[in-house]
């Protein structure tokens, strides 16, 4: 029972890393989209107000964000691709389903921030 607990703790920091690259980019890409994202969003909800404007305050930083994004998914990608896997049989990360699992949801991620990146350039088509 104590070798399973130990083969799990000591999984979990190279399963961390890869999810902690994806969420810190998920998030720096929002912050990225805020200035567009948001008011859009809220608008669709039914809630405005004149404050929905100060959220266009951000788009001087939007550049920033989006390096900030960039940076994070080519870490998971370096974790995911670049990195060797060193992993002992048995353990969870030997697993070719977990990998093959953690690169699906890496694309899926970034497909989908590149998509809210972008949309200050085909926000216009809506309007």
């Amino acid at each position: 029972m104590n070798e399973s607990v130990s083969t799990e703790i000591e999984n979990k920091p190279a399963k961390t890393k890869k999810n902690r690259s994806i969420l810190f980019a998920v998030l720096a890409a929002i912050g990225a989209s805020a200035c567009c994202v948001g008011p859009l969003v809220l608008l669709t909800l039914g809630i405005s107000g004149a404050w929905i404007g100060y959220l266009t305050a951000m788009e001087d930083y939007r550049l920033y964000f989006m390096g900030i994004t960039a940076l994070f998914l080519f870490l998971a990608f370096r974790q995911l691709y670049l990195k060797p896997q060193v992993c002992e049989p048995g353990k969870s990360c030997a697993d070719p389903n977990v990998i093959r699992n953690q690169r699906i949801i890496f694309w899926v991620v970034s497909v989908l921030l590149v998509i809210l990146m972008a949309f200050p350039w085909y926000a216009p088509l809506f309007y």
